[in-house]
């Protein structure tokens, strides 16, 4: 077998493994609490599930589809600083978000401290005020924390529409909102299924902000079962409904295009014009595309950036900070193992007459459909397995005891990350290595190199720039990763995520809003890449 093809094979099976544990582990468990779940906890957790990721993909769907054709095709006050401010929530994972929101709208909070002094309410019996950590509460903070997948997508396909169409819509007598529904929404739709289908992929993996809203979900139910219960099969069966329910999405959501075709001659397409809005209908939008970046940045930063001033030492704190170096090496570690192995295979499907490489490609991208959890679950028992006759083995030779090597290491946390953001730097690397003819790697092999000096010298130089922005996205997405770094952490090990996480479970938010703070401006760099990248 070709080693490029081994390659492959050997960093498909790598990413496929985590998801084969979980699934056997499911079926085949120590202790079968099937029965016990399903008569107790699951129906709650999966009805919550499903509650949370329909609300979230139908309401960030709405806001992120609206403000794209607003800032698309309407002219407005500020509409040039909105078209990007609008990506800012981006910045903010739903926790932090989460974390924030509870702070100010909560009984002793800012909010209602200000409502009880100027109206005079002594108590919360004198009033009426919702209830702030509820379903209904979660399913807000991560709606903005998501919608920007949305509207970065949709604002993309409206932006590629040809003016003509909808002016000869227009010309055949549809107004603007018909106009929208029966031509612009329908040319947009592949766009916005994408963007909603990993929403609410997104909305099942939360863990940080549900658990802070008291909302029991199945991503939750892992811990409980896991941590708690200290049974592992439990969890595995947990997580196998989860992944069911992801792939389920996933089928759903191509099934819903099988037959969709959509086709525009670029010759003919011309950018779409603005509208220009009346003095008030241009501030009512204005205020409307406004208010997801006031709820889902300007708010959650203001209130972190207030709590971190008023943490005179935090910068010195031995624990931050150490949390901050753990946060950057781990993330280095596993953006540069998964853009390295992504090249790997993409450079494998390229050189490589077999097909066997573009077979595994599919399978090696499926770990960004498993949540965090289910990663963990899948992980800790193949590093368990592997670490264990490793140890009898050496102990077998060597008569020395090595204990656990990988099991209960960072490794385990660098391999996860790894899997669940691969396809990531699968999708940025492919894209960079497919604007470039196969032929030069062919002109640079009959020149005399080896397909590892073709790799090397002459596609890496190529895609360099890719390359560094798919390692930037990996790093950032690796900081505010928190389901599996916690399930996976060894003992005293702290990142940013896990750090803030267990600052706010104790409603330390001062202690969490340094923390924030960094991975909030981390996630900036983030989205002035994407910003950039989508000009």
């Amino acid at each position: 077998m070709d080693r490029w093809v081994l390659c492959a094979a050997v960093i498909a099976g790598l990413v496929i493994l985590p998801i084969v544990a979980v699934i056997w582990l499911a079926f085949f468990p120590t202790e079968n609490i099937w029965p016990h779940l399903i008569a107790t906890s699951l129906p709650r957790y999966l009805s919550n599930s499903l509650i949370i990721m329909g609300a979230v993909a139908l309401l960030a769907s709405v806001i992120g589809t609206f403000c794209a054709w607003m800032v698309v095709t309407k002219e407005f006050p500020m509409r040039r600083i909105l078209e990007w401010a609008l990506l800012f929530p981006l910045a903010i994972p739903a926790y932090i978000g989460a974390y924030a929101f509870v702070d100010f709208w909560e009984y002793a909070g800012p909010a209602q401290t200000l409502l009880r002094d100027w109206f005079g309410w002594v108590n919360s019996r004198d009033y009426y005020f919702p209830a702030v950590r509820s379903r209904g509460a979660a399913i807000f903070v991560i709606s903005l924390s998501l919608y920007p997948y949305v509207y970065l997508l949709a604002r993309a396909a409206f932006r590629e529409q040809s003016s003509r169409t909808i002016e000869v819509a227009r010309a055949l007598g549809a107004g603007p909102v018909r106009a929208f529904w029966g031509v612009a929404l329908p040319l947009a739709r592949p766009a916005i299924a994408i963007g909603t289908a990993l929403i609410m992929m997104e909305a099942l993996n939360d863990f940080g902000a549900v658990e802070f809203f008291a909302v029991q979900t199945l991503t939750t139910g892992i811990f409980t079962v896991w941590l708690e219960s200290s049974n592992v099969g439990g969890a595995a069966q947990i997580a196998v409904v989860i992944f069911v329910v992801v792939m389920f999405l996933v089928l759903l959501e191509r099934y819903s295009r099988r037959k969709m075709r959509v086709h525009q001659r670029g010759n003919q397409s011309t950018p779409p014009a603005r509208d220009v809005l009346s003095v008030g209908r241009g501030v009512l939008v204005m205020f409307l595309c406004a208010l997801p970046v006031i709820f889902g940045f300007i708010m959650p930063f203001a209130i972190m950036f207030e709590h971190a001033l008023s943490v005179t030492d935090l910068w010195s704190e031995p624990v931050f900070l150490r949390a901050i170096w753990t946060s950057i090496w781990v993330g280095l570690a596993a953006a540069f193992v998964t853009v390295g192995a992504a090249m790997i295979l993409i450079f494998a499907i390229r050189s490589s007459r077999s097909e066997l490489p573009k077979m595994l490609a599919p399978v090696a991208t499926i770990g960004y459909a498993a949540p965090g959890a289910v990663l963990a679950v899948g992980i800790l028992i193949p590093m368990a397995f592997f670490d264990r006759n490793l140890a009898d083995l050496v102990e077998a030779l060597t008569g020395v005891d090595i204990g656990l090597l990988i099991t209960g290491t960072a490794t385990a946390v660098i391999f996860a990350l790894s899997v669940r953001f691969f396809a990531l730097a699968f999708g940025s690397v492919d894209s960079a290595m497919g604007r470039f003819s196969p032929n030069i790697g062919d002109a640079a092999r009959s020149l005399g190199l080896r397909p590892i000096q073709v790799l090397g010298r002459v596609h890496v130089p190529m895609i360099w720039t890719s390359l560094l922005i798919a390692i930037l996205m990996v790093f950032v997405d690796s900081i505010k990763e928190l389901p599996a770094t916690l399930l996976l952490r060894p003992f005293g090990f702290e990142t940013l995520a896990t750090q803030i996480y267990n600052a706010a479970s104790v409603e330390d938010i001062q202690g969490a809003s340094g923390g924030s703070i960094v991975v909030i401006l981390v996630g900036m760099i983030a989205v002035g890449v994407i910003a950039r990248a989508s000009r």
